[in-house]
């Protein structure tokens, strides 16, 4: 079945919205351009802030965190808030500090693994280099300030060449491994006199800086291959990051959507779930916490008004979802496969590894048969180890009603991921009833 033009463009715009955000730090300045084009105002935290009735905003932290939210109708303890929480970041490879060297004359980029990818999915692939710099104000007397640039090299850059079968006769039956130290550095160029000066130079002359004036970077390792639709019918989407851009395009789009509602609606994009979520940017740091609080001063609420609002409040953790693959069925309970372009999957683990109830997830179903859409249920082997979500995390700091939820993919955490065209729509509509409701 080929799926309808409202199903395809609003999958494209997903596609659009990833491949303009090959690092998390791209993904941030991203929102900021949809949010800032819709009319959303942005706060500093530095700032008091001054919050007009039904009036729309948005705060970052760290670079790669971002919150946006909607005033509602009604006050914070009669309606409580409506959230919605996803991550920005996804596993990969990141260069470290002295990145580059030379052995063997070649050049080379020193990376360190960033979360569980799976490495194999890296060779082979048109890699290239995506983050942010930190370049000294004023020049070498600029008296210690710096500003912070985010930089993408577009064409491919860098490649991670895999080991010919002649020389690794076993890599189809044992699987491709590599050492995390010394065969993952990325191929650059033949060796130079001074790689690392070579590199710095390649960076400076993007910046319009000096050399000396470059104090530090974070890049993200990307694979410039851009999003496509895939299938006999096209039903199907391929790139890098839907695990989980596609959840935090999905709460973008619905709370864009949705507009005079009864309470006040939450979109939260956290950094660093890959790698715990323990940082002041990340989940399990006092971002949410501290805008809710911030919310709560301008409306006036004391302590027990806080905890009321809280106590009516409903948060939404979205983050992609295994779905069934034929070819590995030992790999998933037999009664719970989910299947690709059949609607949004409520996640639950009697370990709280997601942060699914009864209760929470009866009213996520309910947002979904309001949305006219389909919903799966999930649950992983009971002999294999479960991820994890931000779910749990901010369900326990807020102590609010909490589910955890995704669209169904394949290959989460390669390089290039897959999912269904549906599914991206299925979701957002269920995350506008989340807020409306």
């Amino acid at each position: 079945m080929t799926p309808a033009p409202h199903f395809r463009a609003h999958a494209q715009n997903l596609l659009d919205f990833i491949d303009a955000s090959p690092s998390p730090w791209h993904a941030v300045d991203s929102m900021r351009r949809r949010l800032e084009a819709a009319g959303f105002v942005r706060l500093d935290e530095a700032e008091r802030w001054s919050l007009a009735p039904g009036g729309r905003y948005f705060v970052t932290r760290g670079g790669a965190s971002l919150i946006a939210f909607s005033l509602g109708q009604a006050a914070l303890p009669a309606a409580g808030l409506r959230l919605v929480g996803a991550h920005t970041d996804s596993p990969g490879l990141r260069l470290k500090p002295n990145a580059p060297h030379a052995s063997d004359g070649v050049a080379r980029l020193g990376v360190e693994v960033y979360g569980g990818p799976i490495l194999a999915t890296f060779t082979d692939r048109d890699l290239s280099l995506a983050g942010r710099v930190g370049v000294r104000q004023g020049g070498a007397t600029g008296g210690g300030g710096h500003v912070t640039h985010l930089l993408r090299f577009e064409r491919p850059l860098v490649r991670l060449p895999n080991l010919a079968i002649h020389m690794n006769r076993e890599v189809n039956e044992q699987g491709l491994k590599l050492n995390k130290q010394t065969e993952l550095p990325l191929l650059l160029s033949l060796a130079a006199d001074d790689p690392a000066g070579d590199f710095r130079d390649r960076i400076a002359r993007r910046l319009g800086c000096a050399q000396a004036d470059i104090l530090n970077w974070e890049f993200n390792v990307y694979d410039t291959q851009p999003g496509s639709f895939w299938g006999a019918d096209e039903a199907f989407i391929a790139d890098s990051q839907l695990d989980n851009l596609a959840s935090c395009h999905a709460g973008l789009s619905a709370l864009l959507a949705t507009e005079s509602a009864e309470a006040t609606c939450l979109a939260a994009f956290f950094d660093h779930e890959e790698v715990g979520s323990t940082s002041a940017a990340g989940a399990g740091g006092s971002f949410v916490e501290d805008v809710i609080a911030r919310l709560g001063g301008a409306q006036g609420l004391d302590a027990e008004d806080r905890r009321r609002a809280l106590a009516r409040s409903f948060f939404v953790s979205a983050d992609m979802a295994h779905a069934w693959n034929p070819n590995f069925p030992a790999a998933y309970e037999p009664n719970h496969r989910v299947m690709v372009n059949a609607g949004p999957v409520i996640k639950v683990n009697a370990s709280q590894r997601y942060a699914t109830g009864v209760d929470s997830a009866a009213r996520f179903i309910a947002c979904c048969e309001r949305a006219n859409v389909p919903w799966q249920q999930y649950a992983h082997r009971s002999d294999l180890g479960c991820g994890s979500t931000i779910g749990p995390i901010v369900a326990a700091r807020l102590g609010i009603m909490s589910v955890d939820v995704g669209s169904p993919m394949w290959a989460m955490h390669s390089l290039r991921e897959s999912a269904g065209v549906l599914d991206h729509f299925y979701m957002t509509q269920a995350l506008i009833q989340v807020f409306s409701s």
